[in-house]
């Protein structure tokens, strides 16, 4: 059907029910992914552990998407398609314990091959505090050749990204759900900026609608594409300490503003501090940490 291992990945990738795990173990078993294409139905449903509704929907989209098909209209509107077997996949994020089996790009794709990625996090609701952080940390570091990584959320995210923009900089936009769904519906406008003149990435395919656990998950990708996260305002539970989290496991370098004690706001990174992320006061000393780049 196929004549490629890559082309039968696309495949799998939208089939629903083939999460990472369901993808890693059909790999496991069969390195070709030519299996599921051929096995008996039975044969391959003991390879595939989902509930009965999660199997037929998997089955049904084996046997029935044209990918070639939708890769064609993918390409016809800009998506580039990028798998673990491209030479083009980001090589950083190749490294961590659970890579996405795919991405979906739109814009400037050359910006995952930079090694001066450096992501930036933080709380929806940023203080004036917070903001002021921002600019007076972005703009040197743009300013330095860093390509600024985020997620498009409300609030830190979205500032970092605005600032990188207007200071002449690059910037990484790593969204939950796909591409023809951006989160928050406010933000569709700048994405689609971000798409023309820099990059939007996704792990799920175009027309996936975002769900929550797709929030904490694409956290990894924020942390693992880039040298270190850098956390500007975030409550003691929150998604940006999970992407500090992710950092760490992933063995890169975690760095935070420091805050007032009075201040909910500052509670995550001051939290950070305490276990050993690096301290922050101007980007002099993100970049002190990377004398090889």
């Amino acid at each position: 059907m196929y004549d490629t291992v890559r082309d039968r990945l696309i495949h799998l990738h939208h089939c629903r029910g083939a999460g990472w795990k369901t993808i890693h173990d059909l790999l496991e078993v069969d390195p070709t992914l030519s299996a599921p294409f051929s096995l008996p139905p039975a044969v391959l449903r003991s390879l595939v552990p989902l509930s009965d509704a999660q199997w037929a929907a998997f089955f049904h989209d084996l046997h029935s998407i044209d990918v070639k098909n939708v890769v064609k209209t993918y390409k016809e509107r800009g998506i580039r398609i990028i798998t673990m077997f491209d030479l083009d996949y980001p090589p950083l994020l190749k490294h961590i314990y659970d890579p996405p089996w795919v991405l979906y790009a739109k814009g400037n794709i050359a910006l995952l091959q930079e090694t001066k990625l450096i992501s930036i996090v933080g709380t929806r609701r940023p203080t004036k505090e917070g903001i002021e952080a921002l600019k007076k940390l972005v703009p040197p570091l743009v300013a330095a050749g860093w390509t600024i990584v985020s997620g498009l959320a409300f609030g830190i995210d979205v500032c970092a990204h605005q600032l990188a923009v207007s200071y002449g900089g690059t910037t990484i936009a790593v969204i939950a759900g796909g591409l023809d769904h951006i989160y928050p519906k406010e933000h569709r406008s700048f994405a689609q900026q971000l798409m023309n003149e820099q990059l939007v990435v996704a792990e799920h395919p175009p027309a996936t609608k975002p769900q929550a656990w797709q929030f904490p998950a694409r956290n990894r990708i924020i942390s693992g594409l880039s040298l270190g996260t850098l956390v500007v305002q975030a409550k003691v539970k929150s998604g940006s300490l999970i992407t500090a989290s992710y950092a760490l496991e992933q063995g890169r370098e975690v760095f935070a503003v420091p805050g007032s004690i009075n201040l909910a706001e500052a509670a995550g990174p001051n939290t950070l501090i305490q276990h050993g992320a690096k301290l922050v006061q101007e980007a002099a000393d993100i970049i002190a940490e990377f004398p090889y780049v």
